[in-house]
């Protein structure tokens, strides 16, 4: 039964951003702290909300670029950084229906709540003691996931999903290319393309990393690392794994000298997916500027004497310009993790306290797919 009157929750603790930064490192050290923050007054709340416990919140990539205003999304400042969280119902509103009970272990949805939403719930970013959410937000664990595995569940998978299903056509037996295979979205990429039933080749830069990548999934593992840190020829590598026909399709979040190198290991016709570019973050203005002085670029003369696809793959803007794309892609990723087929993994766990410690991983590389807060 719902708690219509409550006894009052104990106040606690979010992280807030207090302007733009020039760039995350700038904004971790300068313009991030942490602050009281009340309990949230379920009399001030509408009758459909629920309040969570956030037990854990996802430090992702995005979350780095929105504190310097270089994500396409903006959240005004002050805000609380945490696109997605998990926890515990400790407040139902009357008219919440549902099957979702106060005490049940929860995620929220970061596309309905939170900085990157576009709705009445921006304010509730997850590196906090609590999150309001509307119930529509909030949905049972699936299966056997932990918090942490949770919070680190619907942005990856759903980008993966988007990138490679709904972009990438992939089928069985199609050889998918996929770059900075250990980072959060990668892993998921990982997942998703064995599970449809692809051959995957999975890069990255560290021995270690690759060897927890083979762990989930990958055929192959590529370590792309030159002698002095940059990108080596790897195009013989992916070669040599086709029998000399190449990738079928190329899953790039991570830009530059390997966006290059790929156009050269592909088959043609080729699906080439642009999800990111985490090796040039500063392609864009720091500070909420807007515009891209250092824009990647790709050679165009190679795109079309291989007769490819280049698709951009923008889950969140093309979900906002077509609503539809949302509903299968959300029920998918939530019944494979109920099936135990996904479970994201989360090598690094750090208190709230120490968020800058938790973003400065996650800005530097030592994350293998995800990275949590513990309010």
């Amino acid at each position: 039964m719902s708690l219509t009157t409550p006894s009052p929750l104990p106040p606690g603790v979010r992280v807030v951003v207090s302007e733009l930064a020039e760039s995350p490192p700038e904004a971790i050290g300068t313009t991030m702290s942490i602050v009281p923050m009340p309990a949230p007054d379920p009399a001030a709340l509408s009758p459909r909300d629920v309040i969570v416990a956030v037990r854990s919140a996802a430090v992702g990539w995005v979350d780095l670029l929105m504190t310097s205003g270089q994500y396409q999304h903006m959240a005004r400042p002050p805000y609380t950084p945490g696109l997605e969280s998990a926890g515990v119902v400790v407040w139902k509103g009357p008219a919440a229906g549902g099957e979702i009970a106060e005490g049940d272990a929860v995620l929220v949805d970061g596309l309905l709540v939170g900085p990157r939403s576009l709705g009445a719930y921006q304010a509730y970013g997850g590196f906090a003691s609590y999150v309001v959410a509307p119930v529509e937000a909030v949905h049972a664990l699936p299966g056997a996931l932990t918090f942490d595995q949770a919070a680190a569940l619907l942005g990856s998978y759903e980008t993966a999903y988007h990138a490679l299903v709904a972009r990438g056509r992939v089928s069985p037996g199609d050889t998918v290319l996929i770059h900075g295979a250990s980072g959060a979205t990668g892993l998921a990429a990982v997942q998703v393309a064995k599970i449809l039933g692809a051959q995957v080749i999975a890069t990255g830069r560290s021995d270690a990393k690759l060897a927890v990548v083979r762990e989930h999934g990958a055929d192959h593992v590529i370590n792309v690392r030159d002698e002095a840190g940059g990108v080596r020829r790897f195009r013989d590598d992916v070669k040599a794994i086709t029998g000399g026909r190449g990738a079928d399709v190329v899953y790039d979040a991570v830009g530059g000298e390997i966006s290059l190198e790929s156009l050269r290991c592909v088959s043609f016709g080729a699906r080439f997916l642009v999800v990111g570019w985490a090796s040039t973050p500063h392609v864009a203005r720091g500070k909420g500027q807007r515009g891209a002085p250092n824009a990647n670029a790709l050679p165009t003369n190679l795109i079309m004497m291989k007769g490819l696809d280049v698709l951009g793959c923008p889950a969140v803007i093309s979900t906002v310009h077509d609503p539809s794309l949302r509903p299968p892609r959300l029920a998918q990723v939530l019944r494979w993790a109920a099936e135990g087929r996904i479970r994201p993994h989360v090598s690094h766990a750090f208190p709230l306290a120490q968020f800058a410690e938790a973003m400065r991983a996650r800005w530097s590389g030592e994350v293998i797919g995800g990275c949590v807060l513990h309010p």
